[in-house]
C-alpha cells in the first residue's frame, strides 16, 4: 500500500500572507487541526504548515494580537512523503518526527495530500495494524518541555 491510496487529495490550503484569524476559521470550517501553507494556490509548493498548536502557543500564549499572519506563526519545517511511498516508510517518518499528519508531495514539493494518523487507523489493513499501533503509540508520547 502507497501513500497515494490513504492520502486526502488535494487538501485545502494557505499562503504564509493570509491572516491567521482566517487560518483557525478554516480549521473550524473543514474540522481538521493543519492546514498545508503553500508558496501560492496555484502551484502549490509547500513552505510548511500551520496547525492548532501553533495558534495556541505561538500566538494566542505569547500574547500577540489581531493583525498577524499565517507566516509569522507557522511551522516552517514541514515532514513530507511521496504519493508512490511505502505506507511503511510514511509511519517510520510520522514516529520519527512524532507528527500526527504527513504532507504528500511531488514534483518539487508541489502539495498533492496529506495524510492523518486517523488515516493510517481507519485505511490500513489488519496485516499492518501492529505498525499503525506502533506509529500512535509513538506519535503520542508525551513531550519534555524544554526549560
Amino acid at each position: 500500500m502507497r501513500a497515494r491510496d490513504i492520502m486526502t487529495r488535494d487538501p485545502q490550503a494557505l499562503m504564509a500572507t493570509d491572516d491567521l484569524r482566517r487560518a483557525a476559521e478554516l480549521m473550524r470550517e473543514l474540522d481538521v487541526g493543519i492546514i498545508p501553507v503553500v508558496d501560492d494556490l496555484r502551484s502549490k509548493r509547500i513552505q510548511g504548515v500551520i496547525t492548532d498548536r501553533d495558534i495556541a502557543v505561538r500566538h494566542v500564549a505569547e500574547g500577540h494580537g489581531d493583525g498577524c499572519t499565517v507566516g509569522d506563526h507557522m511551522t516552517r519545517s514541514a515532514t513530507k512523503v511521496g504519493p508512490e511511498d511505502e505506507v511503511d516508510e510514511v509511519m517510520q517518518r510520522m514516529r520519527r518526527d512524532q507528527i500526527r499528519r504527513i504532507a504528500v508531495v511531488e514534483d518539487g514539493d508541489r502539495l498533492v495530500g496529506i495524510i492523518a494518523q486517523a488515516d493510517l487507523a481507519v485505511k490500513v489493513g489488519n496485516e499492518e495494524a501492529a505498525e499503525v499501533e506502533k506509529t500512535v503509540e509513538k506519535i503520542s508520547e508525551p513531550a519534555r518541555p524544554e526549560r
